[in-house]
């Protein structure tokens, strides 16, 4: 009986560590029962100073943080796979089989008053304006989908991913020149957001890290929370949001100056965005006034438990009065 025991942990210990150091590979997601694809990058383990010492206060101190193994979108969710989220009508037209009960028990918001593309276009161009609700509610759209845990980055993983292995203040270097070969913003973008891809990637395949939209994180902006990773290596950090505002969104949009497109630079999210919303109480799915949020999604390497994934999807909004 010890003997089968301990012959099954072993093998059990060797499946996790083969699990462990077996890289992940890129790929291709198929929405299930439409013709709706998007692509996630594979991006491994590791340990990565976060912050800059030469940057604002809320990203001092520098401090390292080490996090397990990811996916993350190559590129910034576009309207295409957005909006058969948000109407039926859309998903109706993408989709090549019946459409599920399980799928059509997902909450999905009112149709906006606003046209929320702001006259920018649809066309593999960013989805914006969402809130952080709305972001997350599309992830749990694409996993009921797909059977796959879909999510938005921590901050840590967000700037790890934009840093690709680099320590400077952009993912290609220090120049602020070089930035218009890689970004959409203030100074070359028109006022307006641009299709995904257009720019080049930066060294592990990513697109529009800086500029184009600004990116929802799932943290809570907390100015000081690198205090707590000061002079000790911070595994896989998070700030859970436990209030409305301000959240953290990460990488700059067009609008945005040079100084708000570094690898480190942290934005939170603000109550004016919905200034122009007329409901009351102010809506759970739309910034109004912010067409220059979006989001990119991330798939964790190790799938959490099955409670944990429907808590992190069924989180109850906060009203916005």
């Amino acid at each position: 009986m010890f003997k089968k025991v301990f012959a099954a942990a072993l093998i059990l210990l060797i499946h996790e560590q083969n699990f462990a150091q077996t890289p992940l590979k890129s790929y291709t997601q198929n929405i299930d029962g439409t013709k709706l694809t998007f692509d996630m990058q594979a991006i491994p383990a590791g340990k990565f100073q976060m912050g800059n010492k030469a940057g604002k206060t809320d990203e001092q101190p520098i401090h390292e943080v080490k996090l397990d193994a990811f996916w993350i979108g190559k590129y910034e969710v576009t309207w295409n796979i957005f909006e058969p989220f948000l109407y039926r009508d859309f998903e109706k037209q993408a989709s090549v089989t019946a459409i599920s009960s399980e799928v059509d028990a997902v909450t999905r918001p009112t149709k906006p008053y606003l046209d929320m593309t702001f006259g920018m276009g649809k066309e593999n161009q960013p989805a914006v304006a969402m809130t952080q609700y709305n972001a997350i509610q599309f992830c749990k759209w694409l996993y009921v989908r797909t059977g796959i845990f879909y999510r938005l980055p921590t901050e840590a993983e967000w700037e790890y991913a934009c840093r690709a292995g680099s320590n400077t203040n952009y993912s290609f270097g220090d120049e602020v020149t070089t930035l218009k070969d890689y970004a959409w913003y203030a100074d070359n973008s028109d006022n307006k957001t641009h299709q995904v891809g257009q720019k080049k990637p930066n060294a592990w395949g990513l697109y529009d890290m800086h500029g184009n939209v600004s990116e929802w994180t799932y943290d809570q902006y907390l100015p000081d929370f690198y205090q707590k990773g000061k002079d000790k290596v911070s595994e896989n950090p998070v700030a859970i949001p436990y209030k409305l505002y301000p959240n953290t969104v990460r990488g700059g949009s067009f609008d945005e100056t040079p100084e708000n497109l570094t690898s480190s630079a942290r934005l939170a999210s603000d109550p004016s965005w919905k200034q122009l919303d007329p409901q009351i109480p102010k809506s759970n799915w739309w910034f109004p006034e912010a067409p220059f949020v979006g989001m990119r999604l991330v798939r964790p390497a190790k799938t959490p438990a099955k409670a944990e994934i429907e808590a992190y999807y069924n989180k109850q909004p906060i009203k916005d009065l």
